[in-house]
């Protein structure tokens, strides 16, 4: 097996450029989403709100996409360990947990649908599918990253001293693991 040593450290910082354009993008989602709650917050104060419980959907899938990152994390740590039968192991099973999670919002929202909260209609819905379609919107970017990443691993390309890609993806996973429960604890306690 070749060892590929990564090159793409930047000559001025010493850091990785895809990593360096991994957090840009990360704080540019960041934005996004403050944005957008924070037209939450407002919109809901103006009046005319509908108050709805969220389907139970959006806390089963709030447990998967925890599991899913902690799958992550042991594929990324069995990787560095070169223990390559756990790396594929976790790296499938994560990237099984992210469509089930895709899944289970998909669930949610025909639940809402049912209950008669559209996306059209009153703001509190549009909202509540514009934060969980965003969501799940990157979520499809981390899905296609795992792929490219399982496949990686089942190749056997990362190991001890070539893990930047999957750890790239990790970062990702994991900042959309926080993403999510931040949105669904705005959602369901704070706003």
């Amino acid at each position: 097996m070749a060892t590929v040593i990564d090159n793409d450290k930047n000559t001025y910082t010493g850091i990785p450029t895809s990593k360096m354009l991994l957090w840009i993008g990360i704080v540019s989602i960041i934005m996004a989403f403050a944005g957008f709650t924070s037209g939450y917050i407002v919109r809901k104060a103006e009046g005319n709100w509908v108050e709805f419980n969220l389907p139970r959907a959006f806390t089963i899938s709030t447990i998967i996409i925890l599991m899913s990152s902690f799958t992550m994390q042991m594929a990324y740590i069995a990787v560095r360990k070169n223990n390559f039968k756990n790396a594929k192991t976790f790296a499938i099973t994560t990237l099984g947990l992210g469509l089930a999670f895709v899944f289970s919002q998909f669930y949610a929202w025909n639940v809402l649908v049912d209950n008669g909260i559209f996306f059209v209609g009153n703001p509190s819905g549009s909202f509540l599918y514009v934060l969980s379609g965003l969501h799940v919107l990157h979520l499809v970017g981390g899905i296609i990253a795992l792929i490219i990443v399982s496949v990686k691993t089942i190749q056997e390309k990362y190991n001890s001293e070539n893990s930047l890609g999957i750890e790239l993806c990790a970062t990702y996973w994991h900042f959309l693991d926080l993403l999510w429960i931040y949105l669904f604890v705005f959602v369901a306690y704070l706003a």
